[in-house]
C-alpha cells in the first residue's frame, strides 16, 4: 500500500485594495440625484474571506437609476456590493417585486441605490432613492415604541403597568395582568389582529374592540406577534400626552431628526414620490395605507401608518447606533436606546425581541445568516425592512412596494440574501480572526501547483470546489501552466450544486471540459472515463454527516483509482459542524450510498481523514495524497475559519442548518416535513397532523440543551406535503456549545410517535439512521438514555478506530 501524506504550516500574510470614495447623502432629495458607476463594481477581486448567499445569476444591469456616485467604499470589501445589485434585480425579473432601495452603511460610509421600477400600472414609473414607501409594521419601531420611550423617559409612563392603568376597559375578560411589556414584546397572549369580518370605522371602535379581546394564551407565556399590541400602545401615546400618535410621533422623533420625508398621513403634493402599493376598488393606493386595519383608523395606528424613505430611516439607525444622538442632538439616554435593543422576552421563549424591535425570531430573516444576535430590526408587509448591527457600526435598509400591482410579490428570501450578503461586505467587521484558515486548495495554490505537474488530471468538483477567494479548483486547475486538466467529474447536485435528482452528463461551458456525473447512470468513474488520465483530484466541502453523500462519492472514487492505478489526491477541507463531536449509533452490515462506510451519523472527520480510514479499512492499494488544511483547530466551526460559505447543496444554505442536518436529516423519509420548500430546510419541521401547540410544548419540556422550539406554521413548495399547510416547530439554536444534534432528532422522533403514532409513517425511519435497536427503541418509547447507552459500545471502538487517521 502506497501513501504519501504530506502535513506542513503555512504562514500566509495578505491584504488588499479596494475602490474608495462613497458619497454620503444627507437627505431622501439629495440622495435621489446620485449617478451610476457601474465599472467601479466589477474592477478587483476581493482578497478576504467572505460567506456564499443563496445562487445569484448574474445577469445584465437592469432598472437602475441611482447609485452613490464614486464606487464602493474602503468600508466595503471589493465585488459584494455587486451581489446586492445582483440580488435585487434577479428578483424584479421574477416577478418578486416591481422595484426597491438599499441604504447599506457600515462605519459611516454608505451605499444606496435604486432599482427597478416605483409603479408598474396604471403607468410606468422609474424607481427613485427619494421614493416614498408604505413602511406597515415599520411603524412599530421607528414610531410607536421611540414614542413610548420618551414617555418612559419622561416618567410618565412604567413599562411594567398593567395597560389597564392607561386603558382601564382593557382589564376586561381577565385582562388585568397584561402589562406594556407584554405588548412591546409580543407576549400579551392577544391574538394577532382585529377583525374585520364586519364594517367599522374609526379609532374609538378599533380601541374598543381591541379592549374586549380575549386572551388566546396567559401573558409572558407564548411569543404571538400581534398588531393589536400596537394598536394599544399607539392609544396609550395619545392619552398619556394628550396628543394623537402621529402630532406626538412627529414632534417628539421625527422633527428633531430632520426626518423630513417621514410621517403619517402624507399631503397630496407627496404622491408623486409615493410608491404605490394594492390596487382597492378602481385605483391603485398611493399616499392611503395599505393595512386595511389601520385605513379604517383613519390612517393613524400603532401598527401601521407611516410613511417614509431610505434617507430618512438612515437617519433614524444613525441615531440609534450614535446611541440616542444624531449631529448633536440627543434623542434617547444611551440607558434608553440599551433597554430597546436588548432581549426583553420573557425567559424560556425562543423568539427574543426588544422593546418592539425583533432581534431573533421567526420573523427574523433580515439578519440574514451571519448579522450576529444582538443586531436588531424590523419588517413591514408591503416589503420594507431595516436591521441595525451595533456590533459593528452598519445598518440595512431595504425598502419596496412589493404588493404592486397585486399581493403575489414576496421578498422574504430576498431580504434574508441581502443581509447576508451585506455581511460578508464587511467581512473583516465580524471575524476575529488572526491568521485565515486554508483549505487544501489554498495550500496548493501557494505551492504552485507542485503536486499537480506532468500529471493528466480528472477533477471531482463541485461550486464548492474554489479557494478562499471564491475562484474556483476548475479555473485554477485549467489556467494554470504545466497543470493538464482533462476531465471534470461532478457528485449529487451536479457541478454547480443546484440540481436535485438524477444528473447527466455534460459540458463545462467555462472550459469546455467534459462533466461526467457521478449521480446519474454510475455512482462510481467507470474504467474508461479513467482512460489517459494519470490522477483524480477530489475537492468537495463536506458537511460532517454520514449519509450526506459527497464522502460516499469520494469513496467509490477511491476504489475506482485502485483499481486503475490513478493517483488520488484529496485536497482537504475544515469539517464545518468541527472536528470534535461525535455523535449517534455507528452504521453495522449492509453499506450503500447514503451509508459507504461503518461510521457514526456525525463522525467528526474532514474528507481527509475519511479518505485516510477508506483506504486503510477497505484494504485500497492506492497512492492516496492529502493536501491538508492549514490553521484549523478541531474544536473550531467553519464560522471562525474565515473561509466563505458557499451552500454545498441546495438545501444546505447556511451552517446552522449543517449543525442541525444530523439530526434532522434521520427523519427524512418518513411522513414529515423538514423545511425542503422553504427557505428554512432542516430548521422546521412539521406536517399537517401535528398541533404546533402542543408538539412545542412537549419538545421543550424536554428540555433539549442547545435549542428551543418555537410553534410556526409553514406551507412547502416542495418535497414531502407540498403545498400542503403545515404546523411544527422552528428549531431555534440557542447554544451550540451544548448542542448534541442526533440527540434533537431522536427527542423529535419520540416526541411524534408519542402524539401521533397513528399519523406518523415511519416505515422508512431506518433509512438514514441505519440502526434498527434504535429504531425499536424509539417506537417503543423508550427513554434517550436507554437509546443512547446502545450505541456507546460501538461509538468508542470508532473513536478508537479515527484517532489513527486524525492529521488535526
Amino acid at each position: 500500500m502506497r501513501l504519501f501524506v504530506n502535513i506542513m504550516k503555512i504562514f500566509f500574510h495578505y491584504g488588499f485594495t479596494v475602490i474608495v470614495g462613497l458619497f454620503v447623502g444627507a437627505g431622501c432629495q439629495t440622495a435621489s440625484h446620485s449617478q451610476a458607476a457601474s465599472s467601479a463594481l466589477s474592477s478587483g477581486q476581493s482578497s478576504k474571506p467572505t460567506t456564499s448567499i443563496p445562487s445569484i445569476e448574474v445577469t445584465e444591469t437592469m432598472g437602475v437609476q441611482d447609485r452613490s456616485p464614486e464606487g464602493p467604499s474602503s468600508a466595503f470589501l471589493s465585488g459584494h456590493l455587486l451581489l446586492l445589485d445582483q440580488a435585487v434585480e434577479q428578483a424584479i425579473q421574477k416577478g418578486k417585486l416591481p422595484g426597491g432601495v438599499i441604504w447599506f452603511q457600515h462605519q459611516g460610509k454608505p451605499y444606496h441605490r435604486a432599482y427597478g421600477q416605483r409603479s408598474v400600472a396604471p403607468k410606468e414609473e422609474v424607481m427613485t432613492e427619494d421614493t416614498i414607501f408604505d413602511a406597515a409594521s415599520l411603524t412599530k419601531v421607528i414610531a410607536t415604541a421611540p414614542s413610548i420611550m420618551k414617555l418612559v423617559e419622561k416618567n410618565q409612563m412604567d413599562l411594567n403597568a398593567p395597560v389597564a392603568k392607561y386603558l382601564p376597559a382593557f382589564a376586561a375578560k381577565q385582562k388585568e395582568n397584561v402589562t406594556i411589556r407584554h405588548l412591546m414584546t409580543h407576549t400579551s397572549g392577544l391574538r394577532p389582529g382585529l377583525s374585520l369580518r364586519e364594517p367599522w370605522k374609526g379609532i374609538p371602535e378599533a380601541i374598543r374592540r381591541a379592549c374586549d379581546e380575549s386572551l388566546i394564551s396567559p401573558p409572558g407565556t407564548q411569543f404571538k406577534y400581534s398588531d393589536i399590541n400596537f394598536i394599544l400602545l399607539g392609544e396609550i401615546v395619545s392619552r398619556i400626552s394628550g396628543k394623537p400618535l402621529h402630532q406626538f410621533a412627529s414632534e417628539e422623533i421625527f422633527q428633531p431628526l430632520k426626518m423630513g420625508h417621514t410621517r403619517f398621513l402624507p399631503p397630496a403634493e407627496w404622491s408623486p414620490d409615493i410608491a404605490p402599493t394594492t390596487k382597492l376598488k378602481d385605483d391603485y393606493l398611493r399616499g392611503v395605507v395599505h393595512d386595511p386595519t389601520s385605513r379604517r383608523m383613519g390612517g393613524v395606528a400603532g401598527h401601521a401608518g407611516l410613511f417614509t424613505c431610505a434617507a430618512d430611516l438612515a437617519r433614524f439607525a444613525q441615531m440609534m447606533l450614535g446611541q440616542g444622538m444624531l449631529d448633536g442632538v440627543r434623542l434617547f439616554n444611551p440607558d434608553t436606546v440599551s433597554l430597546m435593543t436588548r432581549i426583553q422576552s420573557p425567559k424560556g421563549l425562543s423568539a427574543k425581541r426588544g422593546l418592539g424591535w425583533d432581534i431573533d425570531s421567526p420573523y427574523s430573516s433580515p439578519r440574514g445568516y451571519h448579522f450576529p444576535i444582538g443586531s436588531y430590526g424590523h419588517t413591514g408587509w408591503t416589503g420594507t425592512s431595516i436591521w441595525i448591527i451595533p456590533q459593528t457600526d452598519t445598518f440595512l435598509i431595504f425598502l419596496s412596494n412589493r404588493n404592486h400591482p397585486t399581493e403575489e410579490g414576496t421578498v422574504v428570501a430576498l431580504r434574508r440574501t441581502l443581509a447576508t450578503i451585506a455581511a460578508n461586505s464587511v467581512w473583516e467587521s465580524f471575524s476575529d480572526l488572526g491568521q485565515p484558515v486554508l483549505n487544501g486548495i489554498d495550500v496548493l495554490k501557494e505551492q504552485g501547483f507542485r503536486r499537480l505537474r506532468g500529471l493528466k488530471t480528472g477533477l471531482i468538483t463541485n461550486h464548492t470546489g474554489h479557494d478562499r477567494f471564491r475562484t474556483s479548483t476548475i479555473d485554477l486547475l485549467h489556467t494554470t501552466k504545466n497543470v493538464q486538466l482533462e476531465k471534470l467529474f461532478s457528485p449529487e447536485h451536479g457541478i454547480r450544486g443546484q440540481l436535485d435528482g438524477k444528473i447527466e452528463d455534460g459540458v463545462d461551458t467555462q472550459t469546455g471540459l467534459k462533466i461526467l456525473s457521478l449521480y446519474g447512470e454510475h455512482r462510481q468513474p467507470q474504467a474508461s472515463d479513467l482512460d489517459g488520465l494519470d490522477a483524480l483530484v477530489f475537492d468537495i466541502q463536506d458537511i460532517g454527516c454520514r449519509f450526506y453523500t459527497y464522502i460516499s462519492t469520494m469513496g467509490l472514487a477511491m476504489e475506482a483509482a485502485s483499481k486503475a492505478g490513478l493517483k488520488f489526491i484529496v485536497l482537504d477541507r475544515a469539517n464545518p459542524i468541527n472536528g470534535i463531536d461525535v455523535e449517534g449509533p455507528v452504521l453495522q452490515g449492509e453499506t450503500d450510498f447514503v451509508g459507504f462506510h461503518s461510521i457514526p451519523v456525525r463522525h467528526g472527520m474532514t474528507v481527509g481523514e475519511l479518505a485516510l480510514m477508506f483506504m486503510h479499512e477497505k484494504g485500497l492499494d492506492l497512492d492516496l495524497e492529502i493536501v491538508p488544511v492549514s490553521g484549523w483547530k478541531r474544536h473550531a466551526y467553519f464560522d471562525s475559519t474565515g473561509q466563505p460559505w458557499t451552500s454545498p447543496s441546495p438545501n444546505m444554505r447556511n451552517l446552522k442548518e449543517a449543525i442541525l442536518y444530523p439530526g434532522i436529516g434521520i427523519l427524512e423519509f418518513t411522513s414529515l416535513s423538514v423545511g425542503r420548500g422553504t427557505d428554512t430546510p432542516f430548521e422546521v419541521v412539521g406536517a399537517p397532523f401535528i398541533r404546533d401547540l402542543e408538539f412545542a410544548e412537549a419538545l421543550n419540556a424536554l428540555g433539549i440543551e442547545g435549542v428551543a422550539f418555537t410553534p410556526i406554521q409553514f406551507t412547502p413548495s416542495a418535497s414531502v406535503f407540498k403545498n400542503e399547510i403545515c404546523q411544527g416547530v422552528y428549531i431555534s439554536v440557542t447554544d451550540r456549545s451544548l448542542l448534541h444534534s442526533v440527540e434533537i432528532g431522536v427527542q423529535i422522533a419520540r416526541t411524534l410517535h408519542a402524539l401521533y403514532p397513528e399519523s406518523w409513517n415511519t416505515k422508512n425511519l431506518n433509512r438514514l439512521l441505519r440502526d434498527e435497536p434504535t429504531q425499536r427503541h424509539i417506537l417503543s418509547g423508550s427513554e434517550l438514555d436507554v437509546i443512547e447507552s446502545g450505541w456507546n459500545e460501538n461509538l468508542n471502538s470508532f473513536i478508537e478506530r479515527r484517532s489513527a487517521f486524525l492529521l488535526y
